[in-house]
């Protein structure tokens, strides 16, 4: 995205408006509302939709500050859920994706990009503002679970909801664990 002016910002209750813009443009997006790693698959199923975008904005509301948003010359563009690992409910019990130790680790778990922003390199800007967010939030331990793309081969519109372990590579995340053949359980250490 050369020669346009991108900034990311923690997602605020006063910038709501802003992931509202986003998830409705998002495909799948404006079912999900980054619902599924906060609750039982249950509730997440009953919830598609509204509930769910009703959960996502309460967790806003409460500035508990559950992610970033990318502002392409001052318009809403993309989205990345980024929170302490403790407060996904699905990555709490999830085998494959279980802790790894006892790290009080962040974990970046979902990127959401308005059709006009997409195949423009913004999960890598995304991916940078959440490491500044953490980083000033007091993080020393990030977590990533990207869907592994063989080489030369198109991702799947799921697997990029979840991010490419090449885009996490590129900031110094390193496979910690590989529970599932195509995900990895990323990390990135700092300070």
């Amino acid at each position: 995205m050369p020669d346009r002016s991108i900034a990311v910002f923690p997602a605020t209750p006063e910038r709501w408006g802003d992931v509202v813009t986003i998830f409705e443009d998002g495909g799948y997006a404006r079912k999900c509302w980054c619902a599924y790693w906060y609750l039982s698959n249950k509730d997440y199923r009953t919830g598609t939709g509204e509930a769910n975008k009703s959960h996502l904005e309460r967790i806003v509301h409460s500035d508990a500050r559950p992610g970033v948003i990318a502002y392409v010359e001052n318009e809403p563009a993309g989205w990345l859920s980024i929170a302490p690992r403790t407060l996904f409910d699905r990555l709490n019990r999830s085998k494959p994706l279980a802790a790894l130790d006892g790290a009080e680790s962040w974990a970046m778990n979902c990127f959401v990009v308005r059709k006009a922003f997409r195949r423009q390199g913004l999960m890598r800007e995304l991916i940078r503002g959440g490491i500044d967010f953490v980083a000033s939030q007091g993080g020393k331990v990030i977590e990533a679970y990207p869907a592994d793309v063989a080489e030369g081969s198109k991702a799947g519109n799921y697997d990029l909801f979840l991010g490419t372990s090449s885009a996490f590579e590129t900031f110094g995340f390193k496979v910690a664990a590989r529970r599932l053949p195509r995900r990895p359980i990323l990390r990135l250490q700092l300070g």
